[in-house]
């Protein structure tokens, strides 16, 4: 039988940047150790942050993202519109679109089932973009014995 569990992690304000955060998800849904087998849905609800899976290990990983993105969606364009919230927001609204607002991770014996350099990654493309919320919802089967502790 299949079962449901939704979370929204609120994960903590960061400076613009690519960040792991996998850590803070996990512990933000401890309901994901009752899961033998499943799947995880995050949705970030905000349309100038990202999520990405990649490198968990070197942070130069994560600064070469950031140099990367803003020469690929520099801020100050003559073509940008959306320009009232600042520098930053236009650009930041594009690199949440090419990096994407979901990931589904699978989930094995009550963990992500990432790989072993595999971290998931915040994008956030604001200057001060402030605390994120992260829409966790896990479909899969429970362990039994577990659940009934709960």
């Amino acid at each position: 039988m299949t079962d449901w569990l939704q979370e929204e992690v609120v994960l903590a304000a960061r400076p613009r940047g690519f960040h792991l955060v996998t850590r803070e998800i996990e512990e933000g849904v401890p309901g994901i150790g009752e899961f033998t087998i499943g799947m995880a849905h995050l949705f970030i609800r905000h349309t100038s942050a990202s999520l990405t899976l990649n490198e968990n290990a070197s942070p130069d990983v994560r600064g070469d993202f950031e140099r990367h993105f803003n020469e690929m969606v520099p801020e100050g364009q003559r073509y940008y519109r959306h320009t009232q919230e600042g520098s930053d927001d236009m650009p930041a609204h594009l690199k949440a679109s090419l990096l994407g607002s979901d990931l589904a991770i699978p989930i094995r014996a009550g963990r992500l089932a990432l790989g072993t350099w595999q971290g998931i990654y915040l994008g956030e493309h604001r200057d001060s973009g402030g605390p994120r919320r992260v829409m966790v919802t896990i479909w899969g089967e429970r362990n039994v014995d577990r659940a009934d502790q709960s």
